[in-house]
């Protein structure tokens, strides 16, 4: 038998993911994101073969119809295609779509409440960006960031 890789870049594991899906929200969307982190982190390269239904089930213990929706919600957002016979993989510029999304996503979940309330406060777009800039040189937060610290 052959160490040869199998061509197959992640599988569902405990590493970098939840070993526990959280109940209070629905588990295919949980399987999605999972995909769809991999993609973001690099992890689940385009053109890479995606882990199965029957793979995300068996490690998750949840129904394959289940994460099948999961998968499926990708395919029909043109993130993975199906190879007939094959497998799932990851469409060509489906972290570029990822990553747009993403960060329109986080300008009107995080950037425009932010600036709102900035302006209730009388706080200026200057003295917002000079905070924005103190919290990127703060020891404390870099250091957390960058996962050295924590507690």
């Amino acid at each position: 038998m052959s160490n040869e890789p199998t061509g197959r870049v992640a599988r569902p594991s405990t590493k970098g993911r939840p070993a526990v899906l959280d109940d209070s929200r629905p588990i295919f969307l949980q399987i999605a994101e999972l995909i769809e982190g991999d993609i973001v982190a690099g992890a689940l390269a385009e053109e890479a073969q995606a882990p199965s239904t029957n793979e995300f089930a068996a490690f998750y213990r949840i129904n394959p119809a289940t994460a099948a929706k999961g998968i499926n919600k990708l395919v029909d957002e043109g993130i993975l295609y199906k190879k007939r016979g094959i497998g799932m993989f990851v469409a060509t510029g489906a972290r570029t779509r990822l990553l747009e999304r993403r960060r329109e996503e986080f300008f009107h979940d995080f950037v425009q409440p932010l600036t709102r309330e900035a302006r209730r406060l009388g706080i200026s777009a200057d003295a917002l960006a000079d905070m924005i800039n103190r919290s990127n040189s703060d020891p404390v937060l870099t250091e957390r960031s960058a996962g050295r610290w924590m507690h």
